[in-house]
């Protein structure tokens, strides 16, 4: 009969504390009711992916609208795929994105009383609880060597079986304790393993967040739950911590499905409830070859890495906004109900999430960036634009930031109302939208509509010289054009030219446009009057100046 309590004490002399102590430091928390407990755990291997992004954002929404606490945990247990600076990665990505934690790693350390946060500072904890594993006769150390796991797997290979540590390949299962203190004194590294109970041929119901009723084969593998080096597997450790930690909902993506009996195995045995959870369906797009659906890939697609987006300058705001309309089927009705409200007014909710793979779009986030843009507030724009560019365009920042309040009255033009312009798309498109504001910029584009001779565009700028008036309304602005538009033989309102063609040489859209080219060097801009009152008399005279000198 092997003495498991004996083997525990031996394996583990270090740990003295019990689990109950363990526990006694993190008391359940104190939150209303319904409130959820939701949790970040990223592995720092230097990539922030879309698919991060995308479970954070339901993990935030789940726990802050309902009162509840959203912690970020490094999982840095493999640190095989750690690579340097990789917790300051997942840092950056979602202070990037603006997503609010209100515990866990920062920096600097971390806020919060359920940490430590990071899984590597949290090894004695995990000993502790396999501790009590292996003395409830749970757990067991294996010596198999790679060379017996690799034999193993070939016969599994062979005889067409389940691949695994299990039944007859489970053969540290039920050695004798003089056999294992054999391998003891000789130095010989283990691992610790769980004593499945389970069986292929039971089922267990699981009713996933997203998935809904369903359910899975009970696991009957003896998984690995500490490693060699005294760290724990991902599967044990995040166990382990989400119940000390309070995690009432595990948001992840549907490849951790095939894991999850293992998981409610784990929560089982360590009598612990298991927390909700909610497996994401996968992003996909639309593969160009093919035609048919595929994975992002981290290979051939840039926009499933999280940098791309400011790289290309679209607001962190936008891109959220859009993965909720691939979160929530109802979002975008409800969007157009509501174009005012901030998107965390929007219900959230687990059960409009998709079950099938969530089709990723670059042209239809670029529509809703258009619109979340269309609606920000003209100083919130010129702020996201002076930071973008400072990092991304120099040259453009040290004009774009010369004169605030020009700026941002030029920005303010077509702003709010039930039908504001949507120029904007990506802070990128900016430079081009307003560069003729700058005369650094300034590269016209003088073709003068077809109608108007350039006898006629010159005396059209002459004459408009003659009366410009930098604070006249836009409706006083257009009287002048009509007044300009008859002298020269112009329909004054386009309705008659359109009724008698024959008579007029053009319209009044004519004239306004040969006075549009001179100030904006193109056919294309805001409304003209707000463009000139902005520039300023002096501006806007040398533009008709230089207008009529390369005519």
């Amino acid at each position: 009969m092997m003495d498991y309590t004996y083997l525990a004490d031996k394996l583990f002399p270090h740990i003295t504390e019990t689990p109950e102590q363990v526990e006694a430091r993190y008391p359940k928390r104190e939150l209303p009711e319904g409130a959820k407990v939701t949790r970040m755990g990223p592995s720092p291997t230097g990539f922030m992916h879309l698919g991060n992004l995308y479970g954070a954002l339901v993990d935030e929404r789940l726990a802050h609208q309902s009162g509840g606490v959203f912690y970020l945990r490094i999982e840095d247990t493999d640190r095989k795929r750690e690579v340097e600076g990789g917790v300051q990665t997942i840092i950056d990505a979602f202070s990037a994105f603006g997503l609010p934690f209100d515990e866990g790693a920062t920096l600097d350390g971390e806020i919060g009383n359920y940490g430590p946060y990071r899984q590597s500072q949290r090894a004695e904890i995990y000993q502790t609880f396999v501790k009590w594993l292996m003395k409830q006769g749970m757990a067991y150390p294996c010596f198999c060597t790679e060379e017996e796991l690799s034999k193993a797997h070939a016969e599994q290979e062979a005889n067409k079986e389940n691949f695994g540590y299990y039944g007859k390949y489970a053969i540290w299962r039920d050695r004798t304790l003089e056999e294992i203190e054999a391998q003891l004194e000789k130095g010989m590294p283990y691992v610790v393993r769980f004593r499945s109970q389970g069986s292929i041929e039971n089922k267990i119901k699981h009713d996933d967040l997203v998935k809904g009723k369903m359910e899975v084969t009970e696991n009957d593998q003896d998984i690995v739950i500490l490693k060699s080096d005294g760290i724990p597997t991902y599967h044990f450790a995040h166990v382990v911590d989400d119940h000390l930690m309070g995690t009432t909902v595990v948001v992840r993506g549907e490849e951790w499905l095939a894991t999850l009996p293992v998981h409610l195995q784990l929560f089982r045995a360590m009598g612990w409830k298991a927390p909700k959870y909610a497996h994401t369906a996968q992003l996909m797009k639309i593969d160009e070859e093919t035609g048919g659906k595929r994975k992002l890939s981290k290979r051939k697609d840039p926009e499933l890495a999280l940098t791309f987006y400011a790289g290309q300058g679209y607001p962190a705001a936008c891109v959220l906004e859009y993965l909720m309309t691939l979160l929530n089927s109802n979002f975008e009705e409800w969007r157009r109900a509501n174009p005012e409200l901030p998107m965390n007014d929007f219900p959230f909710s687990t059960k409009k999430m998709s079950g099938s793979g969530a089709l990723f779009d670059i042209d239809k986030l670029t529509d809703v960036s258009k619109n979340v843009i269309s609606h920000m507030k003209a100083e919130e724009v010129y702020n996201q634009v002076a930071a973008w560019s400072k990092e991304h365009d120099s040259e453009f920042n040290t004009l774009f930031t010369r004169d605030k309040e020009k700026s941002i009255a030029f920005l303010q033009i077509g702003r709010g109302g039930k039908k504001p312009r949507k120029d904007i798309a990506v802070w990128t498109d900016v430079k081009p939208y307003m560069d003729f504001m700058f005369d650094e910029l300034f590269n016209p584009d003088y073709t003068m509509p077809e109608r108007v001779s350039k006898e006629d565009a010159v005396s059209m700028l002459d004459d408009f010289a003659q009366v410009f008036d930098e604070n006249d309304t836009p409706d006083g602005f257009f009287e002048k054009m009509k007044t300009i538009a008859e002298k020269h033989g112009y329909a004054a309102e386009t309705k008659a030219y359109k009724q008698n063609p024959e008579q007029y040489k053009g319209a009044v859209g004519d004239v306004s446009m040969v006075i549009r080219i001179a100030i904006a060097g193109r056919q294309n801009a805001p409304d003209l009057q707000s463009v000139m009152h902005i520039m300023g008399k002096d501006m806007v005279l040398k533009r008709l100046e230089a207008c009529k000198n390369a005519l």
